[in-house]
Parts: C-alpha cells; sequence; structure tokens
C-alpha cells in the first residue's frame, strides 16, 4: 500500500517542477494542468491524491475505469477524468458516460461514433486529436500527412467539442522535435489544448507549451 505521504509529497513535487519549467518557459504555471495518470492504480491510491488536492486524472482503458471512478466521482463532483488511452467504437457509450475528456480521437469511425453517442446521450465530453508524430505502425493516433483534413473533419463533419491535440513521441527519439510539431498544428488550428509530456519529459512538453501533462510513475510510483 502506497502511504499517504509519499503520494502528498510526491505530487507536491511534481506540481513544483510545472511550475518551475513554466516560469523557465516564461509562462505561467497555471496555464499547464497536471493529468495524474492512476492506470492500475487501486481506489484508495486515488483517493489519497484526490486527499491531497488533485483533481484531474487520466485512465487509459475503459472497462478498468469503469470499475473505479463512478464511486469517486460521486464524493468529488469536481474531479475531472480524462480518458487518454485507445478507445473501441464498442467502448463509445461507457466512455462518453464516464469521461469529461478524450484525448484519444483518431479516425473517421471513431469521430462518427461519438458524435452519434453525444447527440444520443446529450453529453458532449471535450475531444482531443491524438496525432502519430513518428507516425509508428504500432501505435494509435492520426498520420501527420492525414493530421489537418482529420482536425477539420472532426469539427466541421462531426461537429465535436473539439479542444486540442495529444501525442505519445517514439520512446527512442528526442521528445522535443515531437512536442513542437503538436504545438505548431494546435496553433495552426486555432486549438488551445495540447496534451504531451510525461513522468519522463514533462518538463521538455511546458518548454514547448504543453497545457496538460500526464504523469502518474513520478506521483505513484512504478507499476
Amino acid at each position: 500500500m502506497t502511504e499517504t505521504h509519499d503520494v502528498a509529497t510526491h505530487l507536491a513535487q511534481v506540481k513544483d517542477r510545472i511550475a518551475t519549467a513554466a516560469q523557465a518557459a516564461g509562462r505561467d504555471p497555471a496555464s499547464v494542468a497536471l493529468v495524474a495518470v492512476t492506470k492500475t492504480h487501486p481506489p484508495e491510491t486515488i483517493r489519497l491524491a484526490l486527499a491531497a488536492g488533485q483533481r484531474v486524472f487520466g485512465e487509459n482503458r475503459v472497462q478498468e475505469a469503469k470499475a473505479k471512478w463512478p464511486a469517486l466521482k460521486a464524493d468529488y463532483p469536481d474531479l475531472r477524468l480524462h480518458l487518454i488511452g485507445p478507445l473501441q467504437t464498442n467502448k463509445v457509450r461507457d466512455a462518453i458516460a464516464l469521461f469529461d475528456v478524450i484525448e484519444s480521437v483518431d479516425r473517421p469511425s471513431l469521430a462518427e461514433s461519438l458524435a452519434r453517442e453525444m447527440e444520443r446521450a446529450k453529453r458532449r465530453p471535450l475531444c482531443l486529436v491524438q496525432v502519430n508524430t513518428g507516425d509508428e505502425p504500432q501505435k494509435a493516433g492520426v498520420a501527420r500527412a492525414d493530421a489537418d483534413a482529420f482536425i477539420e473533419r472532426c469539427r466541421t463533419e462531426f461537429t465535436l467539442p473539439l479542444a486540442g491535440l495529444m501525442c505519445i513521441p517514439p520512446h527512442d527519439q528526442d521528445p522535443a522535435p515531437h512536442f513542437a510539431l503538436l504545438d505548431a498544428l494546435a496553433r495552426q488550428h486555432g486549438l488551445a489544448e495540447r496534451s504531451m509530456g510525461m513522468s519522463g519529459d514533462f518538463e521538455i512538453a511546458i518548454a514547448k507549451g504543453a497545457t496538460l501533462v500526464r504523469v502518474g510513475t513520478a506521483i505513484f510510483g512504478a507499476r
């Protein structure tokens, strides 16, 4: 069991690092939100972060989130839950019901399913388009060459509540050019949110314009 002190201390340390990185980049620390990634961590560990004041969280899998988050949301109605992992179309109904932000919109069939379910459910979580900045065949995300057209389709054809972009750079490359590419693409399309950077590289992401950083290990420890 993770000790209360550990989660609270690590959370404070990560927030300090975010503030320092933002100030070094000439940015307001408040312009960067921390998404605490809780995949595989049990509700009792998540409650330690909630007790320490954290309110924005990320989960990778819809099924895992369904088992953990309804009770937590009932106790903390102000929390915001992000889906940061790939989304299958057969999980769209559950995702719309549970998540406040869906960061992994990456193909027309998914965008169409999301639009249809939002209309049915009368609930419109914010959406981010995931861009495969490294064009890695094994990784989710729209290819760089297709990103412009897909972003426009999400807005005009599917009328999704599109707030920004997300990426996961190749693990064996310098992430800075990938973060810079995502920032430039977001600016080009007038999108406010850039979800980029994880435990090992979020300071670099902040220097390149991240508004959301997804941090798990540095807060909760290795899974």
